[in-house]
């Protein structure tokens, strides 16, 4: 899937990050534009997380199928799964939310498909493991085993792992959802802390960096769509001990997100990693319409269906700032 440029292969990563159906949409909007640069079936990785975990599962799931899109689109516009999942989690004593959560997925989205069963580029669904701390990645695609694990406890190779479950398992934001559980029949390097516990990937790192740096993957670009809550100002600051716990996550949050993005850059001037095309959300630098980047980042980061307006801008705008990186820092890159 690498890209020819003066006669070299090239390969390029797009890192997707969490936001909600906000993120996935907007991340939609990127997968258009790249489409239409004849770049989008190219791409070798896939990083995701949350929102974007969503989106990029649901690509590899239909690689090369051009209406892939299009029912991502009408996805989009026509189901909230959180509400669904929250109260029938809440009335089935058999299930609890985050299996109705998967299991929303797996109906509307993947269709049982596994990991094993990805044939397109090396996709990473990210989620954190609270037993340990640490990233936990489920990965198939590339023409390289499925596995899963993470750095400390270890990898398994495990092809038969749901895709709809680990989407679930990286977009399980607390409280909403309680984390997926992976017992020791599942995951057996998991006996060493009895068993482990996934959370949303983006309380580690929300914009899927880490798979992008990996010098396994050998990524000569990345594109980091940034579709996450950017933080704002706040004139009026609360003293609310639960506001105040909000406020200190958030700002916790922006601070991972700066350092990710000082990781990226550092890394490739120094020859060690990829040439980074990052956007975030809140950006005007590239914006075709005026208030595309205020009002894409108005809208909620939950899992609730978009109003046809909110799909119109926040495309528009995801593609608009992947046309605008691309031409600034590797025009090399359009037109393939």
């Amino acid at each position: 899937m690498a890209i020819e440029i003066e006669g070299k292969k090239r390969r390029i990563g797009l890192a997707l990050s969490g936001g909600g159906f906000r993120a996935t949409c907007f991340h939609l909007g990127v997968f258009r534009k790249l489409q239409a640069l004849g770049l989008l079936w190219k791409v070798d990785l896939l990083s995701c997380v949350s929102g974007g975990s969503i989106a990029g599962a649901f690509l590899a799931s239909r690689w090369e199928q051009n209406n892939a899109l299009d029912e991502l689109e009408s996805y989009l516009g026509t189901h909230s799964i959180a509400v669904a999942s929250w109260i029938g989690g809440l009335l089935d004593p058999f299930e609890s939310r985050i299996d109705k959560l998967a299991d929303s997925y797996d109906q509307d989205l993947f269709h049982g498909r596994t990991f094993g069963e990805l044939t397109g580029p090396r996709l990473y669904i990210n989620a954190t493991n609270l037993a340990t701390g640490n990233l936990f990645f489920f990965i198939g695609g590339g023409g390289k085993p499925a596995e899963m694990g993470e750095h400390e406890l270890g990898v398994i190779e495990y092809p038969d792992f749901p895709l709809s479950r680990a989407v679930a398992a990286s977009s399980s934001f607390p409280p909403v959802f309680p984390p997926v559980r992976l017992d020791p029949d599942v995951y057996p390097p998991g006996a060493a802390v009895d068993y482990v516990t996934l959370t949303d990937g983006g309380v580690y790192d929300n914009m899927g960096v880490n798979p992008t740096v990996r010098d396994r993957n050998e990524l000569d670009y990345v594109i980091l769509s940034d579709a996450g809550k950017p933080f704002a100002f706040d004139a009026r600051p609360t003293e609310s001990s639960t506001m105040v716990l909000r406020a200190a996550i958030d700002i916790m949050m922006e601070n991972i997100r700066g350092l990710e993005f000082d990781r990226l850059f550092h890394r490739h001037m120094a020859d060690r990693g990829p040439r980074p095309l990052w956007f975030s959300i809140d950006s005007t630098e590239g914006e075709i319409s005026g208030g595309d980047a205020a009002f894409a980042g108005s809208i909620g980061t939950d899992l609730k269906r978009l109003s046809a307006a909110e799909v119109a801008v926040l495309t528009r705008h995801g593609g608009a700032l992947t046309e605008s990186r691309i031409r600034r820092y590797a025009p090399e890159l359009m037109n393939q």
